[in-house]
C-alpha cells in the first residue's frame, strides 16, 4: 500500500494478493477509516481506478490486480452556521466532545432543515466544513434526537478518519442510563440479535434474522414500583403505572436504534419510547441518556474518558419514582 497527497486529495495505492473477493470488500479491508458505504460513493464516482481503469463495486478482483483510491479534499457546504448554546465538555484542535439536549437532530434531514447540531458546531468551529461528508461535516456518530448525552465531533479529517475507525474496530466505549418498563429477568443481561429495518414499518429497526450483527450488555442499577392502585391523573403522578428497572447499558456494536430495539425485543421497552413501546405519563421523551463516553485522542493516542450526569427532567423521573415507593 502507497499513499500520497496532491491538491487537498490524498490518493492510496493497493495490490491485490489473492482473487474472487469484490473490490468493494476488498477497500473495506483496508485501515482506511472510511464507512461501505462512503467507499461504494467513491467507487461509482470515479474515484476508485481498478488497473488504471474506473470499477464497480461488486466487480471482482484476480491476482495482481493494481487499485487506486483517491479521497477528495473536503467539501464547502451550504448549510448554514446557526449560533446556539451547546454544552462542550472537551475541545482541541482535533476533536469536540459535547452534551447534546434532548430535542435536538443531529444532522439536517426531512422536517428539519436546520437547526440543527450541525448548524450549531458551523457557528462554533467553522473550520469542520466538508470534514467526513457535505451533509453531516465532523459527524463521526449520532443520538436519537430524543436522546441526550455525550458526542464526539472531529474537526479535522484524520480525526475523522481515527474516530470513525475506532468505532468500526469496536475500541469506543459507549453507556447509556435507561429506565424501563417492568423488571428484567435477571440482574444482568447480554442481548445478541441482529438489527435490520423492519419491513413492516419503513421509520423503525427491528431484530431480524439475518440483519446486521448488534449485541448489548446491561444491568440492573434501580427498581421502582409496587403493586398498582389506582389509575394516574396527571403527568408525573406514578400511580397505577406498574414496575420500572434504571439500568446501565454498553454496546459492543453500534447499531441504528439499538438500545431502543433491543430493550424492547427483551419484553422491557424504554419509557416513554412511542416508537418501540408505547408514551408515558412521566415524561414527553423516552428515557435514555449518552452518560459514558470512551476513545483514544486520534492524534497522541491517549485514553480519553468522559462521564454524564442525567439532565434534570430525567433526574425529576427518577425522583417521583423513589417517592413512590416510599409512599
Amino acid at each position: 500500500m502507497r499513499g500520497v497527497e496532491a491538491q487537498g486529495a490524498t490518493s492510496q495505492e493497493f495490490t491485490a494478493s489473492s482473487g474472487e473477493m469484490r473490490l468493494d470488500q476488498f477497500l473495506a479491508r483496508q485501515p482506511l477509516g472510511l464507512t461501505r458505504s462512503q467507499l461504494a460513493r467513491l467507487v461509482t464516482s470515479g474515484h476508485v481506478l481498478l488497473n488504471g481503469r474506473p470499477a464497480k463495486p461488486a466487480q471482482k478482483l484476480r491476482p495482481g490486480d493494481r487499485i487506486s483510491l483517491t479521497i477528495p479534499p473536503p467539501q464547502k457546504l451550504e448549510l448554514a452556521a446557526q449560533a446556539m448554546p451547546l454544552a462542550v465538555v472537551y475541545q482541541d484542535a482535533e476533536l469536540i466532545v459535547l452534551e447534546k439536549p434532548v430535542g435536538l437532530s443531529v444532522h439536517p434531514g426531512p422536517g428539519h432543515p436546520d437547526h440543527t447540531l450541525v448548524n450549531a458546531l458551523l457557528a462554533l468551529c467553522p473550520d469542520i466544513q466538508g470534514i467526513g461528508g457535505a451533509i453531516r461535516p465532523g459527524i463521526v456518530h449520532r443520538l436519537d434526537k430524543d436522546t441526550s448525552g455525550l458526542m464526539m465531533v472531529a474537526k479535522t479529517e484524520r480525526a475523522h478518519q481515527s474516530l470513525s475507525a475506532q468505532i468500526k474496530e469496536r475500541r469506543v466505549t459507549k453507556g447509556y442510563l435507561a429506565l424501563v418498563t417492568g423488571i428484567p429477568p435477571s440482574t444482568s443481561g447480554h442481548i445478541d440479535a441482529p438489527i435490520a429495518r423492519d419491513q413492516r414499518h419503513r421509520k423503525r429497526m427491528a431484530v431480524v434474522l439475518g440483519g446486521r450483527e448488534a449485541r448489548t450488555q446491561y444491568r440492573v442499577l434501580e427498581q421502582f414500583g409496587k403493586p398498582p392502585h389506582s389509575p394516574p391523573l396527571l403527568r408525573g403522578d406514578t400511580r397505577g403505572l406498574g414496575d420500572y428497572s434504571l439500568l446501565e447499558v454498553y454496546l459492543d456494536t453500534g447499531r441504528t436504534h439499538q438500545v431502543r430495539v433491543h430493550l424492547a425485543f427483551l419484553g422491557h421497552p424504554l419509557v416513554g419510547d412511542a416508537l418501540y413501546g408505547r408514551g408515558s405519563p412521566l415524561l414527553d421523551r423516552h428515557f435514555l441518556h449518552a452518560c459514558h463516553l470512551g476513545f483514544h485522542h486520534p492524534v497522541t493516542g491517549e485514553p480519553m474518558d468522559f462521564r454524564s450526569d442525567l439532565p434534570d427532567d430525567l433526574c425529576q423521573v427518577l425522583d417521583r419514582l423513589k417517592s413512590s415507593n416510599q409512599s
